[in-house]
C-alpha cells in the first residue's frame, strides 16, 4: 500500500490481484479501463510542433481475444467485490465500449444506462475524411438484475431544471485547475465524477477505481464525504494521485475544488431578490417579483446565460428566504413605475422595472442555507447557480 489516509487508500499493483484481497465490500465502481488505441508511433505534427498520442504500452492495441479476456477478468474481479446493491461505471469510445458491454452481459451485470458524455471543447480531429470525435460513453450497470441499486432521482432531477436528467452530459474536459500537481494522458474531469458519484452513492459509501490514473475518482470520493480505494501499477501516476489528495487537505484550497467542480456551465441559475417583509409578502401573493431596470433612458443589459434563469428567490434582508419556479425560464417583461402602481405596488427608485412572473401556487423546498447577507450586496439582486440553494447529498 503506497498511501493510506482514512478516507483514501491507493494501492500498487494489478486490480486483477489486488481485488481479491480488499477487506471490505464496495458500494460503487468507477473504471477507466486502456481503449487499446496505442500503436507505438502515435507523434503527429500540428502546425509547428509534434504530438505525441500514445500513451504506453498499457493501452497498446491487442486483437479481439485479449481484449474480450482482458476485460472479463478484472470485471469479474469487481463483480465479487461489489456489494449486491452496488453499481459500476465504465468509461470508454467505440473502440472498447462494445466489448465492455459483452463481457458485462456475460457476467450477469444488468446494464442500467448508456451514458454519452458530450465534450463541450473537443480538441479538433486530425482527419477530414470523419466527423469530429466529441463524445465518450459511460457504461451504468448493477451487480444483479434483481437487486435494486441506489440512484439519487431526485437531486438529479432538481440539478437538470426540475425534470428527468437524461442520458446525454454536456461536460467540459479537464482544466487547467485540474492538474496543478501533475496530468495524466487520459484524465476525466471532475465535474464528470461529481454528477457520477452523487447520483450513485451515499455520504460515506466505498468507491473503488481499479485503474486509478490520477486519482480524479478519489479527489472527487473525498470532497463529497465518500470514502476511496485506488489501484494503479504505475509509480509516476500514484505519486501525482498522492500530490493530488495531499492538495486537498489545504481547507482553502478543497473548498474552492468542491466550488469549481460543482459547476455546471448549463446549470439553471435563481434570480436573488431582496423584498422588505411586506414587499416580499405582495410579490407572492401576487407572483410577481420586479426589480429596477434602470433610469428613464434604460440601462438593461442581458448576458449570455440569463436564458437559464428558471427559479426567483426572495428574502428579507438575508432571512425568510423562498423558492419559486418562473413560469417561463429567461424571460421577464418591463414594465414603468405606473403599470406596477396600478396593481396595488409602491415602487419607489426607478421609472422602469423588470418583472418576472412566477408560480406562487408552489414554493420549492431547498436544503442549503445559502449565505444571503453579504453587506451592501445583500440587497442588491444578483444570479446565483441552482447548486447554491440544493444539498449535495
Amino acid at each position: 500500500m503506497v498511501q493510506n489516509f482514512s478516507d483514501f487508500q491507493l494501492i500498487k499493483g494489478d486490480c486483477n490481484a489486488v481485488i481479491p484481497r480488499l477487506q471490505e465490500k464496495v458500494d460503487m465502481i468507477f473504471a477507466d479501463p486502456p481503449y487499446f488505441l496505442s500503436r507505438g508511433n502515435g507523434t503527429v505534427k500540428i502546425g509547428n510542433r509534434y504530438v505525441n498520442f500514445d500513451k504506453g504500452d498499457w493501452d497498446r492495441v491487442r486483437d479481439n481475444e485479449e481484449i474480450y479476456n482482458f476485460n472479463y477478468n478484472w470485471l469479474s474481479a469487481c463483480r465479487e467485490v461489489l456489494k449486491d446493491e452496488g453499481t459500476i461505471w465504465v468509461c470508454g469510445t467505440y473502440h472498447n465500449i462494445y466489448a465492455v458491454a459483452n463481457c458485462l452481459n456475460d457476467l450477469k451485470y444488468k446494464i442500467l444506462n448508456m451514458i454519452v458524455w458530450q465534450k463541450s471543447d473537443p480538441p479538433k480531429a486530425l482527419t477530414n475524411q470523419r466527423f469530429n470525435f466529441s463524445a465518450e460513453y459511460i457504461i451504468w450497470a448493477r451487480k444483479t438484475d434483481n437487486t435494486p441499486h441506489y440512484f439519487n432521482y431526485e437531486l438529479m432531477q432538481a440539478m437538470n431544471n426540475g425534470v428527468h436528467m437524461p442520458d446525454v452530459w454536456k461536460l467540459a474536459a479537464p482544466g487547467t485547475w485540474e492538474k496543478t500537481c501533475g496530468k495524466h494522458p487520459t484524465q476525466k474531469p471532475l465535474r464528470l465524477l461529481y454528477r457520477i458519484i452523487l447520483a450513485s452513492t451515499r455520504p460515506n459509501s466505498l468507491i473503488l477505481d481499479p485503474f486509478a490514473g490520477s486519482c480524479t475518482t478519489g479527489i472527487a470520493a473525498n470532497l463529497l464525504g465518500r470514502r476511496f480505494i485506488g489501484i494503479e501499477q504505475d509509480e509516476n501516476f500514484i505519486s501525482l494521485g498522492n500530490r493530488r489528495r495531499n492538495e486537498i487537505d489545504d481547507a482553502v484550497k478543497a473548498a474552492n475544488m468542491l466550488k469549481r467542480m460543482s459547476e455546471n456551465p448549463e446549470e439553471v441559475q435563481v434570480i436573488v431578490n431582496h423584498a422588505r417583509p411586506g414587499l416580499q409578502k405582495m410579490m407572492i401573493d401576487k407572483g410577481i417579483c420586479y426589480m429596477r431596470a434602470g433610469d428613464s433612458h434604460g440601462s438593461v443589459l442581458v448576458t449570455p446565460g440569463f436564458e437559464r434563469i428558471q427559479y426567483v428567490l426572495l428574502h428579507s434582508n438575508g432571512h425568510d428566504a423562498k423558492l419559486f419556479r418562473l413560469k417561463r425560464k429567461g424571460c421577464f417583461q418591463i414594465w414603468t413605475k405606473k403599470s406596477l402602481e396600478e396593481i396595488g405596488f409602491n415602487p419607489e427608485h426607478a421609472a422602469y422595472y423588470m418583472v418576472f412572473h412566477f408560480d406562487n401556487t408552489n414554493e420549492i423546498p431547498f436544503s442549503q442555507n445559502p449565505k444571503l447577507r453579504q453587506g451592501l450586496n445583500t440587497y442588491r439582486s444578483k444570479v446565483r447557480p441552482l447548486s447554491d440553494f440544493i444539498g449535495l447529498n
